[in-house]
């Protein structure tokens, strides 16, 4: 299974990416990394830059249909200028409408709520986002992932770095089931 990782140019938190990356690639997917532009994405370590990555394919030139799922990595700076990027948001969006699964950890719910899929849905996020979320119809909820089905898709979201081995386990079985469920 394809599995699109989408980031910003800069301002995603590495471990973030990098956590759910290897948990994808352990499993035998193959993830790509999908940006608002070509080149490379510069990660960061909180506030403190880390390691760049390159871009495989663009938003814009590339849709929701060549992929069997969606991740969404945090960091404060990553979400904030996804969201304000239209060709990202309607990415997002398009996974949303075609059915296919998304999963989204810390800041990466802003995305979310840009993209106007959360109105009905239950998720969690780090906790700064939650009014965020209940001013766009969702309902919060502060638990290390949670599941959500309630709506064309499953989205699976989680709070923060601590919990990443509980998103990717989580989020791998949810893909995969949907996979076998659009066979």
């Amino acid at each position: 299974m394809r599995i699109a990782f989408l980031t910003a140019p800069e301002g995603v938190e590495q471990v973030e990416l990098t956590a759910p990356w290897r948990a994808v690639v352990d499993a035998g997917h193959e993830p790509v990394l999908v940006s608002t532009r070509p080149g490379s994405i510069q990660a960061f370590h909180h506030l403190d830059k880390a390691d760049k990555f390159p871009v495989q394919e663009v938003v814009g030139e590339t849709s929701a249909g060549s992929f069997g799922g969606l991740v969404l990595p945090g960091g404060v700076a990553n979400p904030d200028y996804l969201r304000t990027n239209r060709k990202a948001v309607a990415f997002v969006r398009d996974f949303f409408e075609r059915g296919l699964p998304v999963a989204a950890i810390c800041h990466a719910a802003w995305t979310l709520v840009e993209a106007d899929v959360v109105r009905g849905r239950v998720l969690t996020s780090w906790p700064s986002l939650q009014t965020d979320i209940r001013n766009a119809g969702g309902t919060w909820v502060d638990e290390q992932v949670r599941i959500c089905d309630h709506g064309p898709n499953r989205l699976v979201t989680s709070r923060k770095p601590d919990d990443l081995k509980a998103f990717c386990a989580t989020f791998l079985d949810v893909f995969a089931r949907a996979s076998k469920e659009a066979v």
